[in-house]
Order: structure tokens, then C-alpha cells, then sequence
């Protein structure tokens, strides 16, 4: 009977579908003995996870909650396979990148702004605002208060399975979307991530859901965004060191570009960090992913792929083997 050890904060009912003959162990965070088994489904907490490790012994495979698994190979060596969560995020952080798009588009922080502060009049600010951030000079009549995410070019970044979830998101406001990956392909046309920079200036808005690897480390930095037109939006739903910070404080503070971002580096920024008081800049706390659904999800992914370990079949997201 393989041992599965999990995060005793999890929900025992979610754990309803593993496999028969498996044995579940509960891990508290405060864990402070040696325990054996054979499997460990980390805390989708990194800090929590990396503070449980070093009591565990004999585990053989790793079953992430997590798409990304960027901290687990240094911490658990080479010798235990690790597979992620591929799958199970698709929807909730395709919904954030919609969403964010859309606040920024709709300039709703400045309406929350301006609802907090009971002065309906600072609506003109948004008119002002899109002059300033577009370079739109014209005499617009009535004034601007919001933009349309309809007909937008979209520069998608990253075309996997939560990329191919936001085009399909995005799909009912006829967007043109540019397709970017590792490597290009045909049907749809995908292009290769070294025709970055040429397809940048074209964008209206350019979307990061790439996993960060030694090559995307710092993807998009200064000469990146100085190729993005006047008012450009980025959108980071990826990890934060795939922007290079400094780079993008600097074209924010310029006004050449917006962003929304639920990652950022460092993660989660110092309260002193200059980023938190750049102009034209949304930040949700790294919860792209998160809802109710989370867990469930989460865990019917690491269940199915138990199953296939515990049958001796090929594993479907194993981002490392045991060697």
C-alpha cells in the first residue's frame, strides 16, 4: 500500500478520489518528526512545503497542486519524479486574465477610487487619463471614460493549455490574437518566441502565461518594452522574474505602458518596494489561480496521475523523472 502524504489543512473530502491502496497521512504544517511515504502532495504554500520536507523520508514521487513546480527540483533532488497540476488551473487564471484586461480597459480602480472618495465629478479623470496614457489627442465628445476590449490585438505569450483557455475566453470579443511558444507551428500559427520583439509593436495588449525557465528568466525588459506602442497593457499571469522589475518600474513611472500583474519579483514586494507606487498599474496578490474549485481540481489531477504511477503507465505531466 503506497503512503500519500498531503497537507493536513486540505479538506479530507477532496482526497475521495484516490486511488484504492493508498494509505493518506496527514502533514501539519508544524510537522517535527521523521515520517515515511512514498508520495507527498506539498502545500500549494511553497513556504509551508519547503518546512515540511526535511522530516520526509522515502518518497518516490511528487504530485503538485501547482502548474508551476519551479522551487521543487532543488528542494527534493533528482531522485523523486515530480509531475504538476497541467490542467487544473485553466479556467480560474484564464478568468483573471479576462478580468484584469477588463479593469484596466474599463478604468474601474479609478472608479473604485472615486467611489470611496463620494465625488462623482473625478470621472473626467479617465478622459484625461486615456489622453494621456494612448496619446489620443483628439477632441473626443463626450469624454472618455472607459475602453472597448472588442477588435483589441492581443499578443498572446505562452500558448499551452491555460493560453489556448484565454483564447478561448477571449474569443466573443473578436480579438486578434498573435500566438507565441518554445517553438512556432502551423495549425493554428503559432510563432516562435524569437519573434518577440518583431511582433511587439503591434500589440495593443500582450499577455505572459509562459512557465519561467532559464530562457524566459527576464524575457521582457527594457528593450522589450521600449518596442510596445504608446499605452500598450501587460498582462503578467505568469511568474514574476519573466519581467525584468527595474525595466518595467521604468516604463510604467514614464507612462508608456500599463500592466496587471498577479505575480511580480520579488514576490510579494517589500512594503517600501517602489512598484507599489507606479502610475497605471493593477496588482492582485499571486490568486490567479484561486478558488473554491482549486482543491478539487487540484487533486482529480494528482488522483489520475496516481493512478497511471500505481498501473505502471506512462505518467501524463511529469516535468522531471527519477534518475
Amino acid at each position: 500500500m503506497l503512503r500519500v502524504g498531503y497537507p493536513a489543512k486540505l479538506d479530507p473530502s477532496f482526497l475521495d478520489v484516490m486511488p484504492p491502496g493508498v494509505e493518506l497521512i496527514a502533514l501539519p504544517d508544524d510537522l517535527d518528526h521523521e515520517i515515511a511515504v512514498d508520495v507527498w502532495i506539498p502545500d500549494p504554500l511553497s513556504n509551508r512545503a519547503v518546512r515540511v520536507w526535511p522530516y520526509l523520508r522515502c518518497v518516490r514521487l511528487v504530485l503538485s497542486m501547482m502548474a508551476g513546480t519551479e522551487w521543487i527540483p532543488g528542494t527534493v533532488g533528482t531522485h523523486v519524479t515530480i509531475c504538476n497540476a497541467h490542467g487544473a488551473h485553466n479556467i480560474a487564471t484564464a478568468e483573471w486574465t479576462v478580468t484584469a484586461i477588463l479593469a484596466v480597459l474599463k478604468n474601474l480602480p479609478l472608479f473604485l477610487d472615486i467611489q470611496q472618495s463620494r465625488n462623482w465629478r473625478r470621472r473626467k479623470e479617465a478622459d484625461a487619463a486615456y489622453e494621456r496614457i494612448t496619446g489620443d489627442r483628439r477632441p473626443l465628445h463626450p469624454p472618455v471614460m472607459q475602453e472597448e476590449l472588442t477588435a483589441k490585438k492581443v499578443l498572446l505569450v505562452g500558448y499551452g493549455a491555460i493560453g489556448k483557455e484565454i483564447e478561448r475566453m477571449l474569443a466573443p470579443f473578436h480579438v486578434a490574437i498573435t500566438r507565441i511558444a518554445r517553438t512556432g507551428r502551423t495549425d493554428p500559427v503559432v510563432h516562435p518566441v524569437g519573434e518577440l520583439d518583431a511582433l511587439l509593436p503591434d500589440a495593443e495588449i500582450i499577455i505572459l502565461i509562459l512557465p519561467l525557465t532559464e530562457q524566459t528568466h527576464g524575457l521582457i525588459g527594457s528593450a522589450q518594452f521600449e518596442r510596445m506602442r504608446q499605452g500598450a497593457l501587460l498582462v503578467n499571469a505568469a511568474r514574476g522574474p519573466i519581467v525584468q522589475t527595474d525595466a518595467l518600474i521604468e516604463a510604467l513611472n514614464a507612462g508608456r505602458i500599463r500592466a496587471a500583474l498577479d505575480v511580480t519579483d520579488p514576490e510579494p514586494p517589500p512594503e517600501d518596494h517602489p512598484l507599489w507606487r507606479c502610475p497605471n498599474l493593477l496588482i492582485t496578490p499571486h490568486i490567479g489561480a484561486s478558488t473554491p474549485e482549486f482543491a478539487r481540481r487540484s487533486l482529480q489531477v494528482a488522483a489520475d496521475e496516481l493512478r497511471r504511477y500505481m498501473n505502471g503507465e506512462p505518467l501524463h505531466n511529469a516535468v522531471q523523472l527519477a534518475v
